[in-house]
Protein backbone atom coordinates (compact mmCIF):
# COMPACT_ATOMS: atom_id res chain seq x y z
CA UNK A 1 0.00 0.00 0.00
CA UNK A 2 1.17 3.57 -0.59
CA UNK A 3 0.73 6.72 1.76
CA UNK A 4 0.87 9.95 0.11
CA UNK A 5 1.97 12.86 2.20
CA UNK A 6 0.45 16.05 0.67
CA UNK A 7 2.55 18.62 2.89
CA UNK A 8 5.47 17.14 0.94
CA UNK A 9 6.01 17.69 -2.80
CA UNK A 10 6.93 14.43 -4.41
CA UNK A 11 10.20 13.70 -5.65
CA UNK A 12 10.78 13.43 -8.96
CA UNK A 13 13.47 12.03 -11.81
CA UNK A 14 14.51 15.81 -12.50
CA UNK A 15 15.08 16.75 -8.79
CA UNK A 16 17.42 13.39 -8.48
CA UNK A 17 19.21 14.64 -11.73
CA UNK A 18 19.71 18.00 -10.29
CA UNK A 19 20.68 16.73 -7.18
CA UNK A 20 23.33 14.92 -9.00
CA UNK A 21 24.19 17.12 -11.70
CA UNK A 22 23.82 14.66 -14.23
CA UNK A 23 20.46 15.01 -17.19
CA UNK A 24 17.57 13.18 -16.06
CA UNK A 25 18.12 10.80 -18.92
CA UNK A 26 20.96 9.85 -17.42
CA UNK A 27 19.05 8.75 -13.80
CA UNK A 28 16.57 6.47 -16.11
CA UNK A 29 19.23 4.94 -17.97
CA UNK A 30 21.07 4.22 -14.14
CA UNK A 31 17.14 3.02 -12.98
CA UNK A 32 16.64 1.05 -15.81
CA UNK A 33 20.14 -0.42 -16.78
CA UNK A 34 19.11 -0.04 -20.35
CA UNK A 35 22.92 1.76 -21.15
CA UNK A 36 26.40 1.53 -19.98
CA UNK A 37 27.02 4.21 -17.47
CA UNK A 38 30.22 5.14 -15.92
CA UNK A 39 30.76 3.70 -12.62
CA UNK A 40 31.36 7.44 -10.71
CA UNK A 41 27.84 8.54 -12.53
CA UNK A 42 25.73 5.56 -11.62
CA UNK A 43 27.37 6.04 -7.68
CA UNK A 44 26.17 9.74 -7.82
CA UNK A 45 22.86 9.24 -8.93
CA UNK A 46 22.40 5.89 -6.58
CA UNK A 47 23.46 8.41 -3.82
CA UNK A 48 21.37 11.16 -5.02
CA UNK A 49 18.41 8.43 -5.22
CA UNK A 50 19.07 7.07 -1.68
CA UNK A 51 18.92 10.82 0.11
CA UNK A 52 16.19 12.04 -1.96
CA UNK A 53 14.06 8.97 -1.55
CA UNK A 54 13.07 8.62 -4.53
CA UNK A 55 10.56 5.71 -5.60
CA UNK A 56 9.69 5.61 -9.42
CA UNK A 57 6.31 5.93 -9.94
CA UNK A 58 5.42 2.39 -11.40
CA UNK A 59 3.11 4.06 -14.35
CA UNK A 60 6.43 5.30 -15.46
CA UNK A 61 7.90 1.90 -14.85
CA UNK A 62 4.99 0.32 -16.85
CA UNK A 63 5.69 2.46 -20.08
CA UNK A 64 9.88 2.35 -20.22
CA UNK A 65 9.45 -1.91 -19.84
CA UNK A 66 6.35 -2.84 -20.76
CA UNK A 67 6.11 -4.16 -16.98
CA UNK A 68 4.33 -2.81 -14.23
CA UNK A 69 6.18 -4.22 -11.69
CA UNK A 70 3.46 -5.10 -10.13
CA UNK A 71 2.23 -8.46 -9.01
CA UNK A 72 -1.87 -9.54 -8.10
CA UNK A 73 -2.47 -11.44 -5.12
CA UNK A 74 -5.93 -12.53 -5.12
CA UNK A 75 -7.74 -13.76 -1.97
CA UNK A 76 -10.95 -13.90 -1.69
CA UNK A 77 -11.86 -12.78 1.88
CA UNK A 78 -14.93 -14.85 3.22
CA UNK A 79 -16.57 -15.29 6.41
CA UNK A 80 -14.88 -18.96 6.59
CA UNK A 81 -11.55 -17.32 6.39
CA UNK A 82 -8.92 -17.34 9.82
CA UNK A 83 -7.57 -14.28 8.64
CA UNK A 84 -4.86 -13.90 11.37
CA UNK A 85 -3.27 -16.92 8.70
CA UNK A 86 -4.41 -15.67 5.67
CA UNK A 87 -2.69 -12.08 6.42
CA UNK A 88 0.56 -14.23 7.19
CA UNK A 89 0.45 -15.51 4.05
CA UNK A 90 -0.17 -11.69 2.64
CA UNK A 91 2.58 -10.81 4.60
CA UNK A 92 5.11 -13.32 2.98
CA UNK A 93 3.74 -12.55 -0.68
CA UNK A 94 4.39 -8.69 0.33
CA UNK A 95 7.72 -9.25 1.35
CA UNK A 96 9.41 -11.53 -1.37
CA UNK A 97 7.43 -9.41 -3.80
CA UNK A 98 9.34 -5.92 -2.70
CA UNK A 99 12.54 -8.09 -1.81
CA UNK A 100 12.08 -8.83 -6.13
CA UNK A 101 11.87 -4.87 -6.66
CA UNK A 102 7.85 -5.35 -7.02
CA UNK A 103 4.75 -3.96 -5.47
CA UNK A 104 1.52 -5.83 -4.41
CA UNK A 105 -2.15 -5.39 -5.73
CA UNK A 106 -4.38 -7.57 -3.04
CA UNK A 107 -7.33 -8.47 -4.76
CA UNK A 108 -10.17 -9.27 -2.31
CA UNK A 109 -13.30 -9.53 -3.92
CA UNK A 110 -15.25 -12.75 -4.38
CA UNK A 111 -15.77 -11.94 -8.24
CA UNK A 112 -14.65 -15.54 -9.88
CA UNK A 113 -13.17 -16.04 -13.26
CA UNK A 114 -15.01 -12.72 -14.23
CA UNK A 115 -12.76 -10.74 -12.31
CA UNK A 116 -9.88 -12.18 -13.23
CA UNK A 117 -10.98 -11.65 -16.28
CA UNK A 118 -11.58 -7.77 -15.61
CA UNK A 119 -7.85 -7.82 -13.92
CA UNK A 120 -5.69 -9.21 -16.68
CA UNK A 121 -7.99 -7.01 -19.40
CA UNK A 122 -6.86 -3.73 -17.47
CA UNK A 123 -2.92 -4.57 -17.75
CA UNK A 124 -2.30 -3.72 -14.16
CA UNK A 125 -0.20 -6.56 -13.56
CA UNK A 126 2.55 -8.38 -14.57
CA UNK A 127 1.45 -11.77 -13.25
CA UNK A 128 -1.34 -13.33 -10.59
CA UNK A 129 -1.00 -15.32 -7.31
CA UNK A 130 -4.41 -17.22 -6.51
CA UNK A 131 -5.25 -18.56 -2.93
CA UNK A 132 -8.07 -20.28 -1.61
CA UNK A 133 -8.33 -23.06 -4.36
CA UNK A 134 -11.09 -25.11 -4.54
CA UNK A 135 -10.85 -29.01 -5.85
CA UNK A 136 -12.69 -28.51 -9.13
CA UNK A 137 -11.70 -24.09 -9.13
CA UNK A 138 -13.77 -22.64 -11.92
CA UNK A 139 -11.55 -20.04 -12.26
CA UNK A 140 -8.66 -22.52 -13.88
CA UNK A 141 -10.00 -22.36 -17.33
CA UNK A 142 -9.56 -18.55 -17.40
CA UNK A 143 -6.21 -18.99 -15.34
CA UNK A 144 -5.06 -21.47 -18.31
CA UNK A 145 -5.81 -18.67 -21.02
CA UNK A 146 -3.68 -15.67 -19.47
CA UNK A 147 -0.62 -14.70 -21.33
CA UNK A 148 0.74 -13.88 -18.30
CA UNK A 149 2.36 -15.82 -15.48
CA UNK A 150 0.53 -17.60 -12.93
CA UNK A 151 0.94 -19.40 -9.84
CA UNK A 152 -1.57 -20.96 -7.65
CA UNK A 153 -1.09 -21.01 -3.36
CA UNK A 154 -3.38 -24.74 -3.38
CA UNK A 155 -3.33 -27.54 -5.33
CA UNK A 156 -6.72 -28.04 -7.34
CA UNK A 157 -7.47 -31.61 -8.70
CA UNK A 158 -6.05 -33.21 -11.95
CA UNK A 159 -3.35 -30.08 -11.39
CA UNK A 160 -0.78 -31.32 -13.99
CA UNK A 161 -3.18 -31.54 -17.20
CA UNK A 162 -4.30 -28.32 -16.23
CA UNK A 163 -1.02 -27.03 -17.56
CA UNK A 164 -0.77 -24.11 -14.42
CA UNK A 165 1.66 -23.90 -11.49
CA UNK A 166 1.09 -24.50 -8.25
CA UNK A 167 2.94 -24.34 -4.48
CA UNK A 168 1.38 -25.78 -1.01
CA UNK A 169 1.31 -28.11 1.73
CA UNK A 170 1.07 -31.59 0.96
CA UNK A 171 -2.55 -31.91 3.09
CA UNK A 172 -3.12 -35.41 2.27
CA UNK A 173 0.42 -36.25 3.84
CA UNK A 174 -0.31 -34.22 6.46
CA UNK A 175 -3.68 -36.02 7.72
CA UNK A 176 -2.14 -39.14 7.68
CA UNK A 177 1.33 -37.46 9.10
CA UNK A 178 -1.27 -36.64 11.93
CA UNK A 179 -3.31 -40.22 12.73
CA UNK A 180 0.41 -42.07 12.56
CA UNK A 181 1.69 -39.78 15.02
CA UNK A 182 -1.19 -40.54 17.79
CA UNK A 183 -1.51 -44.63 16.47
CA UNK A 184 2.34 -44.57 17.79
CA UNK A 185 1.43 -43.42 20.78
CA UNK A 186 -1.27 -46.22 21.40
CA UNK A 187 -4.52 -44.21 20.60
CA UNK A 188 -7.10 -46.28 18.82
CA UNK A 189 -9.92 -43.75 18.83
CA UNK A 190 -9.63 -40.48 17.47
CA UNK A 191 -11.41 -37.20 15.56
CA UNK A 192 -10.99 -34.83 13.36
CA UNK A 193 -12.58 -31.29 13.84
CA UNK A 194 -12.48 -29.62 10.59
CA UNK A 195 -12.74 -26.28 8.87
CA UNK A 196 -16.17 -25.23 8.77
CA UNK A 197 -18.85 -26.90 6.96
CA UNK A 198 -18.95 -23.37 4.03
CA UNK A 199 -15.13 -24.69 3.36
CA UNK A 200 -16.09 -28.67 2.67
CA UNK A 201 -19.23 -27.14 0.58
CA UNK A 202 -17.08 -24.77 -1.40
CA UNK A 203 -14.85 -27.75 -2.39
CA UNK A 204 -11.92 -26.31 -0.90
CA UNK A 205 -8.55 -28.19 -1.80
CA UNK A 206 -7.07 -28.57 1.31
CA UNK A 207 -9.98 -29.36 3.35
CA UNK A 208 -10.94 -32.13 1.17
CA UNK A 209 -7.41 -33.32 0.41
CA UNK A 210 -6.50 -33.22 4.44
CA UNK A 211 -9.63 -35.09 5.12
CA UNK A 212 -8.50 -37.84 2.43
CA UNK A 213 -5.78 -38.27 4.25
CA UNK A 214 -7.05 -38.74 7.61
CA UNK A 215 -9.96 -41.38 6.67
CA UNK A 216 -7.45 -43.22 4.41
CA UNK A 217 -4.38 -43.52 7.23
CA UNK A 218 -6.80 -44.28 9.65
CA UNK A 219 -8.11 -47.49 7.71
CA UNK A 220 -4.59 -48.34 7.27
CA UNK A 221 -3.82 -48.34 11.18
CA UNK A 222 -6.59 -49.57 12.28
CA UNK A 223 -7.89 -46.89 13.97
CA UNK A 224 -11.60 -45.56 15.07
CA UNK A 225 -11.80 -42.40 13.39
CA UNK A 226 -14.58 -39.86 12.89
CA UNK A 227 -14.92 -36.51 12.00
CA UNK A 228 -17.31 -33.19 11.61
CA UNK A 229 -17.09 -29.90 10.24
CA UNK A 230 -17.19 -27.27 12.61
CA UNK A 231 -18.18 -23.74 12.19
CA UNK A 232 -16.84 -20.59 13.74
CA UNK A 233 -17.77 -19.24 17.17
CA UNK A 234 -18.02 -21.14 21.04
CA UNK A 235 -21.35 -22.88 20.42
CA UNK A 236 -20.37 -24.38 17.54
CA UNK A 237 -17.29 -25.58 18.77
CA UNK A 238 -19.38 -27.07 21.67
CA UNK A 239 -22.11 -28.94 19.77
CA UNK A 240 -19.08 -30.24 17.35
CA UNK A 241 -17.37 -31.86 20.33
CA UNK A 242 -20.75 -33.22 21.90
CA UNK A 243 -21.16 -34.93 18.09
CA UNK A 244 -17.80 -35.98 17.76
CA UNK A 245 -18.14 -37.60 21.52
CA UNK A 246 -21.67 -39.07 21.38
CA UNK A 247 -20.21 -40.64 18.60
CA UNK A 248 -17.59 -42.34 20.20
CA UNK A 249 -16.82 -41.70 23.99
CA UNK A 250 -13.92 -43.68 24.01
CA UNK A 251 -12.20 -40.27 21.74
CA UNK A 252 -8.17 -39.82 23.42
CA UNK A 253 -6.72 -38.35 20.27
CA UNK A 254 -7.94 -35.53 18.93
CA UNK A 255 -6.96 -33.46 16.08
CA UNK A 256 -7.82 -29.61 15.05
CA UNK A 257 -7.83 -28.79 11.83
CA UNK A 258 -9.55 -25.30 12.47
CA UNK A 259 -7.07 -22.50 13.73
CA UNK A 260 -10.51 -20.04 14.39
CA UNK A 261 -12.10 -22.66 16.95
CA UNK A 262 -8.62 -23.83 18.79
CA UNK A 263 -8.81 -21.53 21.46
CA UNK A 264 -12.84 -22.86 21.96
CA UNK A 265 -11.55 -26.34 21.64
CA UNK A 266 -9.15 -26.33 24.70
CA UNK A 267 -11.44 -24.14 26.68
CA UNK A 268 -14.52 -26.60 25.79
CA UNK A 269 -11.93 -29.55 26.80
CA UNK A 270 -11.07 -28.39 30.39
CA UNK A 271 -14.65 -27.33 30.85
CA UNK A 272 -15.23 -30.86 30.40
CA UNK A 273 -12.95 -32.31 32.45
CA UNK A 274 -10.78 -33.47 29.85
CA UNK A 275 -6.92 -33.05 30.30
CA UNK A 276 -4.29 -32.36 27.76
CA UNK A 277 -2.48 -34.49 27.44
CA UNK A 278 -3.56 -36.55 29.93
CA UNK A 279 -7.17 -37.63 29.05
CA UNK A 280 -6.87 -36.68 25.38
CA UNK A 281 -4.23 -35.99 23.22
CA UNK A 282 -4.47 -32.95 20.66
CA UNK A 283 -2.67 -31.94 17.82
CA UNK A 284 -2.81 -28.80 15.44
CA UNK A 285 -2.82 -28.02 11.87
CA UNK A 286 -1.61 -24.06 12.29
CA UNK A 287 1.11 -22.38 11.94
CA UNK A 288 3.75 -22.71 14.72
CA UNK A 289 3.27 -19.17 16.07
CA UNK A 290 0.38 -20.37 17.44
CA UNK A 291 1.41 -23.23 19.59
CA UNK A 292 3.29 -21.91 22.26
CA UNK A 293 -0.28 -19.33 22.62
CA UNK A 294 -2.12 -21.82 24.50
CA UNK A 295 -2.52 -22.93 27.73
CA UNK A 296 -0.71 -26.02 26.51
CA UNK A 297 2.40 -25.71 24.21
CA UNK A 298 0.52 -27.55 21.35
CA UNK A 299 2.50 -30.91 18.88
CA UNK A 300 1.49 -28.58 15.25
CA UNK A 301 1.48 -30.25 11.91
CA UNK A 302 3.07 -26.45 10.69
CA UNK A 303 1.08 -24.60 8.21
CA UNK A 304 4.31 -23.12 6.44
CA UNK A 305 2.96 -19.62 5.55
CA UNK A 306 6.26 -17.70 5.23
CA UNK A 307 7.79 -20.81 2.80
CA UNK A 308 4.88 -21.04 0.58
CA UNK A 309 4.12 -17.04 0.02
CA UNK A 310 7.98 -16.49 -0.43
CA UNK A 311 8.24 -19.61 -2.88
CA UNK A 312 4.93 -18.47 -5.13
CA UNK A 313 6.30 -15.46 -5.67
CA UNK A 314 9.70 -16.96 -6.69
CA UNK A 315 8.16 -19.11 -9.45
CA UNK A 316 6.09 -16.16 -10.04
CA UNK A 317 9.47 -13.87 -10.67
CA UNK A 318 11.36 -16.79 -12.91
CA UNK A 319 8.41 -17.31 -15.12
CA UNK A 320 8.98 -13.49 -15.75
CA UNK A 321 12.14 -13.81 -16.88
CA UNK A 322 11.94 -16.22 -18.94
CA UNK A 323 10.87 -15.37 -22.82
CA UNK A 324 9.29 -18.63 -24.00
CA UNK A 325 6.47 -19.94 -21.20
CA UNK A 326 7.71 -23.21 -19.03
CA UNK A 327 6.43 -26.04 -18.49
CA UNK A 328 4.18 -25.88 -15.39
CA UNK A 329 5.49 -27.05 -11.86
CA UNK A 330 3.62 -28.65 -9.19
CA UNK A 331 5.42 -28.43 -5.61
CA UNK A 332 4.03 -29.69 -2.38
CA UNK A 333 5.79 -29.76 0.95
CA UNK A 334 6.06 -32.59 3.25
CA UNK A 335 4.29 -31.76 6.44
CA UNK A 336 6.54 -31.24 9.88
CA UNK A 337 4.84 -32.72 12.99
CA UNK A 338 6.42 -30.93 15.96
CA UNK A 339 5.52 -32.86 19.17
CA UNK A 340 5.44 -30.63 22.50
CA UNK A 341 3.55 -30.90 25.09
CA UNK A 342 0.12 -31.49 23.83
CA UNK A 343 0.37 -35.48 23.14
CA UNK A 344 1.52 -38.41 25.00
CA UNK A 345 0.94 -42.17 25.07
CA UNK A 346 -2.47 -43.76 25.59
CA UNK A 347 -3.14 -44.53 29.11
CA UNK A 348 -3.71 -48.77 29.61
Amino acid sequence: MRFDNRDTPAVTIVDVARAAGVAPSTVSYVLSGKRSISEETRRQVEQSVRKLGYHPHAGARALASSRTKVLALVVPLRADLNMAVMMQFVSSVVTAARAHDHDLLLLTKDEGPQGLRRVTSSAIADALIVMDVEAADPRVPVLRALERPVVLIGAPDSITPMGLTCVDLDFTAAGACCVGHLADLGHRSIALVGPSPAVYKRGTSFAGRFLRGFTDAAGARGVRATSHPCAPGYDATRACLDELFAEDPQITGLIVHNEAVLPAVLAELHRRGRRVPEDISLIAVCPDAMADNQPVSLTTVAIPATELGEMAVEMTIRQLKQKTPSAPETRLLSPRLTQRHSTAPRKP
